[in-house]
């Protein structure tokens, strides 16, 4: 004598990689991340955060020794507000006065602690659409 098959196994398996997959939909694109705020922004965050903003003078200090230190402002310039950085880690190659970058870390004594590695810059702006009157 032949056995059935129950379709409540089916039912079963299909809602349970239903569930699975809307989790790992939601974690991936809500749940892993750090918030990403602007320098003026900082006060008040004790936890760990993106930092997106533009590099200001001077850089001093090495990455690999010590840290290098610099300053940040938001991007635009709206707010004045220049957050100091420490940072240690690889400096991706764009690095300079001027750029726009994100690190990921927290604020500590009123110095941003960045995590090591974790520093982007942003594309040049000869990537963005030129202005009128641009020559080149």
């Amino acid at each position: 004598m032949a056995r059935k098959a129950s379709p409540a196994r089916l039912v079963v398996a299909l809602v349970v990689a239903a569930v699975l997959a809307v989790f790992l939909l939601y974690t991936s694109i809500a749940g892993g991340g750090n918030p990403s705020i602007a320098p003026s922004e900082l006060a008040g965050h004790a936890d760990t955060v993106q930092l997106a903003g533009v590099v200001v003078g001077p850089v001093r200090g090495d990455a690999h020794a010590g840290g290098l230190r610099f300053r940040m402002k938001d991007i635009g310039g709206a707010a004045s507000t220049a957050v100091p950085i420490v940072y240690t880690g690889s400096v991706p190659d764009l690095f300079k006065v001027g750029r726009h970058v994100v690190v990921d870390g927290r604020l500590r004594s009123g110095t941003f602690v960045a995590e090591p590695g974790s520093m982007i810059t942003k594309c040049p702006s000869k990537y963005a659409p030129k202005r009128r009157g641009d020559s080149g």
